[in-house]
């Protein structure tokens, strides 16, 4: 029933717009700034029985850099439209603080860097049905210092990848036929050819007859 509200909740936001891109109604957003008041890490109620709390709080403390966590359903059919790094760039918008921000699904983890100098893995595979705290250490071996200006996370979509603007030739009986007399005509002079090389090279390993007496 939660998911279902939670779906409902999302498909309207993407249906009536957001007044900012950066920070759209989402309840999954809301939930997450509200419990990262209080802790680096917010577990939806659907995902309390695969988290385990304790042990990811302690890799997230023992994290060199500010790590907040959401642990939250993600995919198709939310406002991101299966671009979790871009609910991670909007969650670290929501929130306001530098620091890498990663979402957890139980299967992968997806992570931006905020106005932080750092590079962080646009996602990692769970190896197997590992606890999500062996996850997030592993995704978090990842980042690497970035000698480079901190930036902000993305809050907007992909612009579409452009299309092909090379003309394709339309199929025609005579393209068709010239195409196959043309590869005929290769086809004869390269056996022509071939065969010539064969004749010279059998005369020439012939050996001569000697002259009668």
């Amino acid at each position: 029933m939660r998911r279902l509200v939670l779906l409902l909740a999302a498909t309207a936001c993407l249906l009536t717009g957001t007044a900012s891109a950066a920070t759209p109604t989402d309840p999954r957003i809301t939930a997450a700034i509200a419990a990262w008041a209080q802790e680096n890490l917010y577990v939806d109620p659907d995902f309390t029985s695969i988290a385990d709390r304790n042990e990811t709080l302690q890799v997230i403390s023992n994290a060199k850099v500010p790590v907040f966590v959401a642990v939250v359903p993600s995919g198709e059919w939310f406002p991101e439209k299966g671009d979790t790094t871009l609910l991670a760039g909007r969650l670290a918008a929501a929130n306001g603080k530098p620091g890498v921000y990663v979402v957890m699904d139980g299967d992968r983890s997806y992570g931006v860097a905020h106005q932080l100098g750092v590079y962080a893995p646009t996602w990692t595979y769970a190896d197997g049905k590992e606890a999500l705290s062996k996850q997030l250490s592993e995704y978090l071996d990842g980042l690497r210092e970035r000698y480079s200006t901190p930036k902000p996370a993305r809050t907007e979509p992909l612009p579409p990848e452009p299309e092909d603007s090379a003309p394709v030739e339309k199929f025609t009986v005579g393209k068709a036929i010239g195409n196959g007399a043309g590869g005929a005509v290769l086809g004869l002079m390269g056996g022509g050819l071939l065969g010539g090389i064969v004749l010279i090279v059998a005369a020439l390993a012939r050996p001569r007859r000697k002259g009668r007496a």
